[in-house]
């Protein structure tokens, strides 16, 4: 009888033990979320997502109207087609008419820069629109019919650049990583013979996984950037990141890849199938979770990890045009979160990065899940 109280009294303790750790778990995981969005969801909207980090200022030519005769509204330029306001002592274009000349504008390259709304004026001809009323700047934009040079400036303040190259890093990292991880874990479990040289295979990448980022960074510098002349690139950083995820790949599949029983290679063997053919069609398919289960981990460090791409893909806030050259440096939304503490101590715009990291996350896995999902469902029916 007292030991069954015992055990009783055992069982109880272990099994708040266990609670409470979930629940300090829970706890922990909901104060860092729910700080992030306190702090950091107010400076989420429309204009942070889809506008570029700095500002843009840009000379414009544009081709008026002609017989532009003012209709008598105070801010509007029938000439140009655009409705102007006043913010902050700038001269703001509110809207552009669907048949505006500004859409047609070019640059001094005599490339088009179509105007958008939000632009601000501070130039048109000759006439400076630094602390200028609305009615005096409607007139030097409205007078005359030849074409009218523009200095427009592009507010900036958005994390676009950042945020399409972390879509970039990620996307070209999996496409880099995946492959290799995938099939490296395939050959070890299906192919390899067990030994004193896959041991030593395996002891390898557990080591590659402990190796701390910043020592990746180190060598993606030294050999892409610089021996292989890749420079400050998206390439690289994609590179970089790919070795990191390597072992965290092989690793999840391999043991994906144990989980499958050994009667559906026998059985698949038996009926006359080749081994790639067992493997293609009956293993990689039933492993396919488990497979998802690195990708979505994969997914996770790549968007997280910033002392790597610091090296590798630099801090340039720009969308890159490349994979490799000067116009291949970007900043993803970590190394910009990073730097932005480091430089200006900017907490709230930093959790408002924080806030887009994390829909993004949470988004791309659900992404993964639906597709995997549906994968298995066309495999069934």
């Amino acid at each position: 009888m007292m030991k069954n109280n015992n055990t009783k009294l055992k069982d109880g303790i272990l099994q708040g033990l266990i609670y409470l750790s979930a629940a300090v778990t829970v706890t922990i995981l909901v104060v860092i979320i729910g700080f992030v969005f306190y702090k950091g969801l107010p400076g989420v909207n429309l204009k942070f997502m889809t506008r570029m980090w700095d500002d843009e200022t840009t000379v414009v030519d544009v081709n008026r109207r002609k017989n532009s005769d003012s209709d008598g509204e105070s801010d509007y330029v029938k000439s140009l087609g655009i409705h102007i306001g006043l913010e902050d002592k700038n001269i703001v274009i509110k809207s552009i008419d669907s048949n505006s000349p500004v859409k047609d504008a070019v640059n001094m390259k005599k490339v088009p820069y179509k105007l958008k709304t939000g632009d601000v004026i501070g130039k048109a001809g000759n006439t400076n629109f630094k602390n200028i009323t609305l009615e005096e700047a409607k007139k030097a934009l409205d007078e005359g019919t030849e074409s009218i040079r523009m200095k427009v400036t592009r507010t900036g303040g958005g994390i676009l650049p950042m945020l399409v190259s972390t879509i970039y890093i990620i996307s070209l990292t999996l496409v880099i990583a995946a492959p290799i991880g995938i099939c490296a874990a395939i050959y070890l479990n299906e192919y390899a013979k067990p030994g004193t040289m896959l041991n030593m295979i395996r002891f390898a990448i557990q080591n590659l996984a402990g190796i701390p980022s910043i020592v990746y960074g180190l060598f993606g510098m030294l050999v892409f950037v610089q021996t292989l002349k890749l420079s400050y690139s998206v390439l690289a950083g994609a590179l970089t990141l790919s070795i990191m995820l390597l072992p965290t790949i092989i690793s999840t599949t391999e043991e994906t890849l144990k989980e499958v029983p050994m009667t559906y290679r026998e059985s698949s063997m038996g009926l006359g199938a080749t081994k790639l053919q067992t493997i293609s069609k009956i293993i990689i398919p039933s492993a396919l979770p488990g497979i998802l289960v690195a990708i979505i981990l994969s997914i996770g460090r790549i968007v997280g990890e910033s002392a790597a791409l610091i090296w590798t893909a630099g801090t340039i806030a720009q969308i890159p045009k490349s994979l490799v050259g000067n116009e291949a440096s970007a900043a993803t939304l970590t190394t910009k979160m990073y730097w932005l503490i480091k430089e200006t101590a900017d907490l709230e715009q930093a959790s408002s990065i924080a806030v887009v990291l994390i829909v993004l996350v949470i988004a791309l896995n659900m992404l993964s899940k639906l597709i995997t999902r549906k994968f298995l469902k066309k495999r069934t029916s």
